[in-house]
């Protein structure tokens, strides 16, 4: 371990807990500059031996198009759903699905099923213990196996091209 790894395990998450200190404080002064500092530099320095080893990004571009299309995902669901609420007519199909993951490493299947959940509509509600599938409840769905090939188009395959060979 050199020097610097030593004294910032992970230096990505030091930077986003910094700014995310400074933001719930709301302030950019010395004080609340150097005590976001301290703990940016001692949160991840005493917790990283708890860690599981990280898989590293092989395709930095693919992640931040992957971040972009979650954010827009994000977005349309959150106007679907209201539509959903506001429209008395609309009545909802609501469904469960089990997806099959081609995913085997536990890092990736959580982040695919933390970005299921974030999008308004849908949420995982079980990852298997064997890592086989997800358990998937959808607000409004005709057809499960669309809900399938629509997640394993816009989350999986990227993830897997992202994290996994």
């Amino acid at each position: 371990m050199n020097r610097l790894s030593r004294w910032l395990p992970t230096p990505l998450l030091s930077l986003l807990l910094l700014i995310v200190w400074l933001l719930l404080v709301s302030s950019l002064s010395v004080g609340q500059l150097l005590l976001g500092s301290v703990l940016a530099i001692s949160i991840p320095l005493f917790t990283y031996r708890f860690w599981d080893k990280q898989p590293s990004i092989r395709r930095p571009w693919l992640l931040i198009r992957f971040i972009l299309v979650v954010m827009l995902d994000i977005v349309t669901s959150s106007v679907q759903v209201a539509w959903l609420i506001i429209n008395p007519k609309r009545r909802m199909r609501p469904v469960f699905v089990e997806y099959p993951l081609t995913l085997k490493e536990p890092f990736t299947i959580t982040l695919l099923a933390n970005t299921i959940s974030l999008t308004p509509g849908t949420v995982t509600t079980n990852v298997r213990l064997d890592r086989a599938s997800l358990l998937i409840h959808a607000l409004d769905a005709t057809d499960p196996d669309e809900v399938i090939e629509q997640i394993r188009e816009r989350y999986e395959m990227p993830l897997k091209e992202i994290y996994e060979c």
